[in-house]
């Protein structure tokens, strides 16, 4: 099959593989300690061009809506075993700058995107409360207005970037009575007076992504920060979820693809009674099913590719990308580390981190149930 990359493309991966392996490998492990990665990482990457790459040249970004670049640069993160790091930039990219292109005015385009692209503003979107989970008409979190100010009260977890964000587009209501119909996009800008996060939530993984607690107490938010029109939040918010879920799905078959690679090098080194591991039948089993898995996957992904390139890319094939890639990242991964044995269960191998790290992804971005009844509506329509 013909590689969807051009070189262009490839000129791309070189270079972003050159910057991870410079700029984010040698400090990854003290960022995962630390349950947070340095602020500048966003500035570095969008000197090189590796940030903001869909927002307009106008406002300092790379001008472009071909999502095989930001497909490269989940590959190679994931080829590197960089999942916490890589979500906090990824979700930058792929999953919250897409509501600044699509939504922002002239005023807040030219406030915001400039920022945006070149890393100095890093950017969250807050949906999730304490006790809402997936539900997001059942939020909590209110906004009144009070001429031209609203005043924000409530509360969001599990937000990734929580700590490192300047803009955080938060998920509220302004219009009780309207229901789903009264959810409104707000920017809560990073020192905005009654706006206070919380804890860094100590995760089993992806440590390095800092997600955080959000609080508003009486917050203060210029009408100016409203993203698109108020009340039109739901809408906005299903315009970039096949994207959203296409991101997470691509991270997932490249996570799974380094999960196999590390553990043919490691069967292949490593003895038991007298040979190598890679000799025995189970071993040789175990990779040709995962190697098939990913084999099958990976055309799909690039199909979907093209298809959100083209605006073609259906939410229940965009929930499929989801469902399939995270799943198959989860089911790699634990094989693999069984056969890396007890080491597997040490950090001092990427499996192990790998492991802990694809727990979470058949929860966040919508859970693999949702995924599943999304896709069951398709079929059954």
């Amino acid at each position: 099959m013909n590689s969807i990359y051009d070189e262009t493309h490839e000129l791309f991966r070189e270079s972003f593989r050159a910057f991870v392996d410079a700029e984010i490998v040698p400090k990854y492990p003290d960022w995962e300690a630390a349950g947070i990665m340095d602020r500048e990482l966003y500035v570095e990457a969008g000197k090189h061009g590796f940030v903001g790459m869909s927002v307009a040249e106008e406002h300092g970004g790379g001008g472009t809506t071909d999502f095989r670049f930001n497909a490269i640069i989940a590959d190679e993160l994931a080829r590197r075993g960089i999942n916490g790091a890589g979500l906090g930039l990824t979700l930058h990219n792929d999953i919250v700058t897409p509501y600044f292109i699509e939504y922002c005015n002239e005023e807040q385009a030219a406030r915001w995107l400039p920022g945006i692209a070149s890393g100095e503003l890093i950017t969250a979107v807050a949906m999730t409360e304490p006790g809402t989970g997936s539900d997001l008409a059942g939020i909590k979190t209110t906004a009144v207005r009070d001429g031209d100010e609203f005043v924000l009260n409530g509360a969001k977890t599990f937000i990734t970037n929580g700590i490192n964000s300047d803009l955080v587009v938060v998920v509220c209501m302004t219009d009780a009575e309207a229901g789903r119909n009264g959810m409104t996009l707000l920017v809560v800008e990073r020192g905005m007076e009654g706006f206070e996060r919380g804890r860094n939530l100590d995760k089993i993984g992806q440590k390095s992504a800092d997600t955080a607690e959000l609080f508003f107490a009486d917050v203060r938010v210029p009408a100016a920060n409203v993203l698109g029109e108020e009340g039109n939040a739901m809408e906005y918010l299903a315009f970039n979820l096949a994207q959203e879920r296409l991101s997470i799905g691509l991270f997932g078959v490249a996570a799974a693809r380094s999960a196999l690679e590390w553990t043919v090098e490691y069967v292949k080194e490593r003895t038991a009674f007298g040979q190598p591991i890679a000799s025995f039948q189970n071993t040789k089993f175990v990779l040709a099913e995962v190697a098939t898995e990913i084999a099958v996957a990976e055309p799909f992904m690039e199909q979907c590719i093209l298809k959100l390139n083209e605006g073609t890319l259906s939410p229940a094939t965009a929930a499929m990308a989801k469902l399939h890639g995270t799943e198959l990242q989860n089911r790699v991964t634990d094989r693999c580390l069984q056969l890396f044995g007890g080491y597997g269960f040490m950090t001092e191998y990427p499996i192990g981190p790998a492991y802990a790290d694809a727990r979470v992804t058949t929860i966040y971005g919508g859970t693999s149930e949702i995924m599943k009844t999304i896709i069951s509506k398709d079929v059954l329509k």
